[in-house]
C-alpha cells in the first residue's frame, strides 16, 4: 500500500551541493591548476599578469570573491557528502551523528571562506 503522507527527505539539498561541488571540481579546478600551477611557472604568462596588486584587486572584487568562495566551499560539500556515504559503504553506521559531523565540517569551511573574503 502506498503511504499517502510520505516523510520528507533532506537528501535533495545534500545531493544538489554534492553535484555542484563535483561539477566545479571537474570543470573549473583543472583549468585553475593548469593556469596557476603549470602555465604561470613555465612563463607562458607575463610575470606582471599575476602580480600582487592585480591578484588582490581580483580577490577583492565581487566576481573574484565568489570565485574563491566557490573554489573552496563547493568541493568541500562534495567531499563531505562522499565521506558520509563512504562511511556507510564501509559499514561505519554513524547515523545522524555522522551526517551532522560531515555536513557541519563543510558548513564551517564554507563560512570561514566567506568570512575570509569579506575580511580581505
Amino acid at each position: 500500500m502506498i503511504n499517502p503522507n510520505p516523510r520528507r527527505s533532506d537528501e535533495p539539498i545534500w545531493w544538489s551541493l554534492f553535484g555542484a561541488g563535483g561539477t566545479w571540481f571537474a570543470m573549473i579546478t583543472p583549468v585553475t591548476v593548469l593556469v596557476l600551477g603549470i602555465l604561470m611557472p613555465l612563463g607562458v604568462f607575463d610575470a606582471d599578469t599575476f602580480n600582487f596588486v592585480r591578484v588582490h584587486a581580483f580577490a577583492s572584487s565581487i566576481i573574484g570573491g565568489l570565485f574563491i568562495i566557490a573554489s573552496i566551499a563547493l568541493p568541500m560539500w562534495h567531499a563531505m557528502h562522499r565521506v558520509h556515504h563512504g562511511m556507510h559503504d564501509l559499514k561505519f553506521h554513524t547515523g545522524i551523528v555522522g551526517k551532522i559531523a560531515c555536513y557541519a565540517i563543510a558548513a564551517i569551511i564554507s563560512v570561514l571562506a566567506i568570512a575570509y573574503i569579506f575580511l580581505l
